[in-house]
């Protein structure tokens, strides 16, 4: 399964597109949201900004750091204009006052829940097939066997590497072992995640 057919390092007219409409609607939502409070504004961009860079966003997985800066920076101005912020304030206190992550953080969420969903069966069946444990795969004697940890294919090419059956792995494989744990219910899963990748954020 390819996640994104385009050079990841080229800007697609999707992407492109993408980052023209954000800044176009924050301008169109602008005079409408000066005399709402916080959480109004904030419902008003989620639906019609969050929500375009929130469409099968798992499929940036990959691309360059430059086009994620493109995009990240639509996100960043949604931030500033919910709360008011300054151009000059660091942005990574004011995405968290909104409970937002980063949209790169944002993609590995996505692409760890679905890793949490397969490993139990809860996903599609090709996606399942390719999450195979360690433990699974002959090699029980590995220390990474009892760490829930999945193998990771090899691959030669960088559209390889972001296919579901590397990409995810390699994620799930990154989280801390608590995060790993087969028993943990998927709620609580998905708050240490998101704690988790808050936590990579002020490390950086």
């Amino acid at each position: 399964m390819r996640l994104e057919p385009v050079d990841s390092n080229k800007p697609s007219t999707k992407h492109t597109a993408l980052c023209r409409a954000g800044y176009y609607q924050l301008r169109q939502l602008r005079p409408v949201t000066r005399s709402l409070p916080e959480e109004s504004a904030k419902i008003l961009v989620q639906a019609f900004i969050s929500c375009r860079l929130d469409y099968c966003n798992a499929l940036l997985y990959g691309i360059s750091d430059n086009l994620f800066k493109r995009l990240q920076s639509i996100q960043n101005a949604a931030a500033r204009f919910v709360t008011g912020a300054s151009r000059h304030d660091h942005i990574s206190p004011v995405l968290r006052s909104l409970h937002w992550l980063l949209l790169k953080q944002w993609v590995d969420y996505k692409l760890a829940t679905l890793v949490y969903k397969s490993l139990r069966g809860q996903a599609t069946s090709y996606l399942v097939d390719d999450c195979q444990l360690i433990a699974d795969s002959g090699c029980p004697q590995l220390r990474s066997a009892h760490a829930n940890v999945l193998t990771v294919l090899r691959t030669n090419t960088r559209l390889g590497d972001r296919s579901f059956s590397v990409a995810d792995p390699r994620i799930w494989n990154s989280l801390p072992a608590s995060l790993r744990q087969p028993d943990i219910e998927f709620g609580h899963f998905k708050r240490l995640l998101t704690a988790f990748l808050f936590s990579e954020t002020a490390a950086h």
